[in-house]
């Protein structure tokens, strides 16, 4: 059928529900009855725009996946536009990751609930390699860069370093969503984790660009 506007619009509000649902109490809370009511559709419309509860699962997670790529490359392009050090825009990118409000604390139950199904469907396999090859790259790029003006040590492993950070921010993640009000140290966890990733980037770029002197 025509991709007509409201035709993305309605699929787009599916995939809002779906997102909600999973949010609040899971993947298996989100039937195609669920969703209906949720998006206040029919169940019959659903199912038009949806030949089966995959379909919708995954383009809801095609979605997520790509707001936060969209998200972190505006972030990358405002940093660079302000004339940031590379390692300050991974830090704001990378927090992009954590969930440290009521709207990224969804995402990422979201983002957990579908890598859980990519372990038994193809589909949402793909989309979470390619969300987790690109973010990966998009860091292995600026470490590259970071090289090129001063940042980064010439030696330094980017994509050594790129799967470390990505690593490190998953962790911090998960452990933020488990315990979201633990302190550590004497500062809440948002912050523990913050200064973690700071610490990190700082090791890895060392140094002050070039570009900006």
């Amino acid at each position: 059928m025509p991709r007509t506007a409201d035709h993305e619009l309605r699929r787009a509000q599916m995939a809002e529900a779906v997102h909600r649902l999973i949010a609040h109490d899971g993947l298996d809370a989100a039937t195609m009855a669920a969703v209906a009511r949720e998006a206040g559709f029919s169940v019959g419309l659903v199912q038009h725009y949806f030949k089966s509860k995959d379909e919708l699962l995954l383009f809801a997670y095609q979605r997520i996946t790509a707001s936060l790529l969209e998200r972190v490359a505006t972030i990358t392009a405002r940093g660079e536009a302000a004339g940031q050090p590379i390692r300050d825009i991974l830090l704001t990118g990378l927090k992009e990751l954590l969930p440290l409000d009521a709207a990224r604390r969804g995402e990422h139950r979201v983002s957990r609930a579908f890598q859980a199904r990519a372990m038994d469907v193809p589909a949402a396999a793909a989309v979470a390699e390619a969300t987790a090859a690109m973010i990966t790259g998009k860091i292995a790029q600026g470490v590259e860069n970071g090289k090129e003006c001063g940042e980064v040590e010439p030696g330094t492993d980017a994509a050594l370093g790129a799967v470390e950070l990505t690593a490190l921010t998953d962790g911090l993640a998960d452990r933020l969503y488990r315990e979201p009000d633990r302190s550590v140290a004497g500062r809440s966890g948002a912050e523990a984790a913050e200064a973690i990733l700071a610490d990190r980037l700082a090791a890895l770029f060392p140094g002050e660009c070039r570009h900006y002197a």
